[in-house]
């Protein structure tokens, strides 16, 4: 790091001073860096973009060390997909809803047994089952006829 910049002058505005003029100025002619003293500020905003902690940057042994964290992105994705979830269960059919409100209660309830419950025929059964499964919120464990249901996601 250049004597005149401190770790915390990074985190606002700061003039650009590179440490080496010459291998600086290759790099920019090279199309590696695009503007003086944007480095910090562009992984920064870049992490905040992919919904990451700001990296901690410090001086260390005359060199510059910068720490990025990954945890925040489970966070990110989680939400995300919380939010997918909720979304796909508003727009299930009143069917949808009954078949897996009864299939929550008796998980070897059959396509027969929904039919009679739900009050549709078997072939309906049949194609919502497809849809809650192609969605991710219902799963089969086990065989067709030994097996049983299993809601994997909603309410």
């Amino acid at each position: 790091m250049p004597n005149e910049i401190t770790t915390e002058d990074l985190m606002k505005k700061h003039p650009s001073i590179p440490r080496n003029k010459y291998i600086a100025d290759a790099f920019f002619k090279a199309g590696y860096i695009e503007a003086w003293g944007r480095g910090i500020e562009k992984i920064i905003s870049g992490c905040v973009k992919a919904g990451q902690q700001i990296p901690k940057f410090e001086e260390l042994a005359g060199g510059m060390q910068v720490t990025l964290y990954k945890s925040s992105v489970k966070k990110v994705v989680e939400k995300v997909v919380e939010k997918v979830v909720e979304k796909v269960v508003e727009k299930l059919t009143a069917n949808q809803k009954a078949i897996m409100d009864l299939i929550k209660t008796k998980h070897h309830i059959t396509a027969r047994e929904l039919a009679f419950e739900v009050g549709i025929s078997q072939r309906k059964i049949q194609e919502n089952i497809a849809k809650l499964k192609e969605t991710g919120l219902l799963k089969r464990i086990g065989s067709a006829k030994g097996g049983q249901w299993q809601v994997v996601k909603g309410d």
